[in-house]
C-alpha cells in the first residue's frame, strides 16, 4: 500500500477544508507516518479522517483534530511541550517534528503522560521505530497532575476531555504567555475545544469548536467510575 500518496491526499483535503493552514504543521503531517502508530490490522485506515481504536478503550484522534490542535498551539522550534494522553504516540511525534523543523539540534522537548501502561509501552516502541525517541519522553502517571519536574511549559496539549473546571496543575505549569489546548465538558461527549493563554493577570480563554473526546481520568479529571 502506498501510504505516502494516501498521506498526501489526506493533507491536501485538510488544506482544502481550511483546517491546515500553517506551513510547518503541513510539513509535519506530510512527514510523520501515522500508519506506524497503529496496529497492523488498522494501518489500511491510517489516512481516513476518523478516530481509530488503539486498545484500552482509547483512540488515536482523527487527523483533522491533530492538525487543528497543532495549529492552535502554534508550536515553535525549541518549545518545551507537555502532552496529556500519549495514546499511540502519534501526536507527540507531530509535536516533536514541529519543535525541530529545520533544526535537528532543537533544544525543545516533548514530555507526554499516559496512564495506561500498555499504551505507554507501545507508544515508546512506535516513537523509537519512527526516530522520535530522543525528542519525546513518555511518562506513566496521572496526567491531570501535569509534570512539575520539567515545568514551566511553552505549550500544553490535552487529548482527553477535562471537566469544565480545567485542572489547576496544568494552568499552573504553563509558562507566562504559553498556550494550553484542551477539550472540556462532560464525560458523555458534550464538550468544546478551548485555547487558553496564560497572561500576566489572567487566562484568556477562547472556545474553538464542539468536539468528542474520551474522558480525562485522574485527581483533577473524571473518576474511574465515570469512564
Amino acid at each position: 500500500m502506498n501510504y505516502i500518496e494516501k498521506r498526501k491526499t489526506l493533507v491536501k483535503s485538510l488544506i482544502e477544508r481550511n483546517i491546515l493552514t500553517n506551513k510547518n504543521v503541513i510539513r509535519a503531517m506530510l512527514k510523520v507516518p501515522r500508519e506506524d502508530f497503529l496496529s497492523e490490522d488498522a494501518q489500511s485506515s491510517a489516512y481516513i479522517d476518523s478516530p481509530i481504536s488503539i486498545g484500552s478503550d482509547q483512540t488515536i484522534s482523527a487527523p483533522h483534530m491533530n492538525a487543528m490542535m497543532c495549529e492552535i498551539l502554534n508550536i515553535e522550534k525549541d518549545d518545551k511541550i507537555l502532552e496529556i494522553g500519549t495514546g499511540s504516540g502519534y501526536h507527540a511525534a507531530l509535536c516533536a517534528e514541529l519543535i525541530s523543523i529545520e533544526n535537528k539540534e532543537s533544544k525543545g522537548h516533548v514530555y507526554t503522560i499516559e496512564r495506561h501502561k500498555e499504551l505507554a509501552k507501545k507508544a515508546k516502541e512506535n516513537l523509537k521505530k519512527t526516530g522520535y525517541e530522543n525528542r519525546v519522553t513518555v511518562i506513566i502517571g496521572d496526567g491531570t497532575l501535569g509534570y512539575p519536574e520539567k515545568a514551566p511549559y511553552d505549550k500544553i496539549l490535552v487529548t482527553a476531555a477535562s471537566p469544565e473546571k480545567i485542572p489547576t496543575p496544568l494552568k499552573t505549569q504553563l509558562q507566562m504567555g504559553g498556550i494550553l489546548c484542551i477539550p472540556a465538558g462532560t464525560k458523555n461527549y458534550i464538550q468544546k475545544l478551548y485555547k487558553i493563554q496564560k497572561l500576566e493577570c489572567e487566562f484568556r480563554v477562547k472556545a474553538i469548536t464542539s468536539v468528542r473526546f474520551v474522558p480525562l481520568i485522574g485527581k483533577y479529571g473524571f473518576s474511574n467510575d465515570d469512564e
